[in-house]
């Protein structure tokens, strides 16, 4: 046994998902959301950074299974930067999934591969500081400039959840206007296109990568399309095991999880576990 225990699913599904996973490694996906489930949340997302054992799990991991993805929000680019995963030796088949799938930078080539920008977000790029402006709700709000989507963090705000909230209205009728939809996250309001989310992004990638289970691992709002593309894969007979990187700030998540841990250190030693299991060690 290893020095990390394997915890047990909370639901007969997710313990067929975990054992088909241990069974059939080489077809089996690994699919993790980056802020708040490799990296920890903090105030300004700039700051982010992937918890010290995440790399060093992945790579362990990572050799033994068909395939390792990180599906983010964030530009690709930005997450194998702040997640340090260029170059690293055992993810040399990694695959990043930026702006919810419309961008791909795979380890082996090195290289991010990107869709067309959409049309409504350079607008929306262009009114958003004079909205926040004119909301009451503005000051400490920040925006981060995803190109194909615009988030508006409130966690610096003297009141962040007030803030959050006294923009959903105004937000909402932006995106509208332009054609775009508005994402809730932990204190974050993100416009981007309709049509694009981890759920679909998730989908095609197990698709292509003809994976015969699917761990996914995320801790917010956003990965809720995620959860519901696995629960989907699993009605159609593809085991599949959910985990929540636990947040009391999203229990929506963590009641539609399999495997509730501890944060990005507790996802460390998931995946820790996984690979001693899959080691015999």
């Amino acid at each position: 046994m290893g020095s990390h225990p394997l915890p047990v699913p909370a639901t007969p599904a997710g313990r067929d998902g975990l054992a088909a996973l241990l069974a059939g490694p080489q077809r089996a996906v690994v699919a993790l959301d980056f802020d708040g489930t490799l990296a920890e949340i903090v105030p300004d997302p700039e700051q982010a950074r992937a918890h010290p054992g995440a790399v060093p799990a992945l790579a362990r991991l990572a050799p033994r299974l068909g395939s390792v993805a990180v599906i983010t929000g964030r530009p690709a680019a930005v997450a194998v930067h702040h997640g340090g995963f260029a170059g690293a030796a055992g993810l040399e088949h990694l695959v990043v999934l930026g702006q919810y799938g419309a961008e791909r930078w795979d380890a082996a080539s090195g290289t991010v591969a990107a869709d067309a920008p959409p049309p409504g977000v350079e607008a929306v790029r262009t009114e958003l500081p004079g909205i926040l402006a004119g909301s009451g709700a503005g000051r400490g709000t920040w925006i981060e400039d995803k190109g194909r989507a615009l988030a508006v963090h409130t966690r610096r705000a003297p009141h962040p959840q007030d803030a959050f909230d006294a923009l959903r209205e105004p937000l909402h009728a932006l995106a509208d206007r332009h054609g775009l939809i508005v994402e809730p996250g932990r204190l974050v309001l993100e416009l981007r296109p309709p049509g694009v989310d981890k759920g679909a992004a998730l989908t095609s990638y197990v698709r292509e990568s003809g994976a015969r289970s699917i761990l996914y691992a995320g801790d917010d709002l956003g990965d809720l399309a995620a959860f519901a593309a696995v629960e989907k894969l699993r009605s159609e007979g593809l085991p599949g095991l959910l985990v929540c990187s636990g947040s009391a700030e999203v229990a929506e998540l963590a009641d539609r999880a399999d495997i509730v841990v501890d944060g990005p250190a507790g996802v460390v030693e998931l995946l820790t576990a996984v690979a001693e299991r899959l080691d015999g060690s």
